[in-house]
């Protein structure tokens, strides 16, 4: 039984985990086989009758198949069932990853289990601050993930452009308190984006009244991506 993808809108049902469509093609093509060849490898070993179109369905990301299906699938392809889960993007891909139940999660949180079932299905945060360390720490959450499935990915872009545009240092106790990071390379990150920002602005009115369309794109195009190069510039 092959899980269809639901529709917009729709809850993440348990039984249904991430799946990497181009992953599980790209092993299968690795090892030479059909999509036949995989559907016989699955039933053989697993005693799922699953046919050769729905392994070509999910390679398509048409459906998806069910947390069976892929422990079935990742043997035949002689892969782990990570291997065919790709990146997590939401809170559900993440728990399902790590293979927790939605209660555990919600009990080592502190928090009532359809209130995080609500947060899973809507993308917005009911918790506290230790809530949300919690579940960073139980689900392997890097702080960029953290932030935007909790929602503050938004709030801290806003601090960051207006660091960028205008001062950087009345910026650093807000992105302080959003990120939890010390204030010493948040500084460097910060008058590193009001730098690179003021450049860009400078050259493009250097141009005059009208500069060159790609000019003035860039400067915009600098705000829309300063959420990625603030991370890039704490890595660094």
């Amino acid at each position: 039984m092959t899980t269809q993808v639901p529709g917009p809108g729709a809850g993440p049902p348990e039984h249904q985990p991430p799946f990497d469509p181009a992953a599980a093609r790209r092993l299968r093509r690795a090892l030479g086989l059909g999509h036949d060849h995989v559907a016989y490898g699955m039933r053989a070993a697993y005693g799922l009758a699953v046919p050769a179109a729905a392994v070509a369905d999910w390679e398509k990301g048409h459906a998806r198949p069910t947390r069976v299906e892929l422990d079935a699938l990742a043997g035949a392809l002689w892969c782990t069932p990570a291997d065919l889960m790709g990146s997590p993007t939401s809170l559900h891909a993440h728990r399902r990853a790590h293979g927790l139940p939605l209660d555990d999660v919600a009990r080592h949180i502190g928090m009532d289990p359809a209130t995080y079932l609500s947060a899973e299905r809507t993308g917005r945060w009911p918790g506290t601050e230790s809530q949300a360390t919690r579940l960073a720490y139980l689900l392997r959450l890097p702080l960029p993930d953290l932030l935007d499935l909790t929602g503050r990915s938004e709030p801290l872009a806003r601090h960051l452009r207006d660091a960028a545009t205008t001062r950087w240092q009345p910026q650093v106790r807000p992105v302080a308190r959003l990120t939890r990071l010390p204030r010493r390379p948040l500084e460097r990150a910060l008058s590193t984006l009001h730098e690179e920002y003021q450049t860009r602005s400078a050259a493009a009115r250097n141009w005059g009244e009208e500069p060159p369309p790609e000019s003035a794109a860039g400067v915009a195009t600098y705000l829309q991506q300063v959420l990625p190069r603030f991370w890039e510039l704490l890595r660094n």
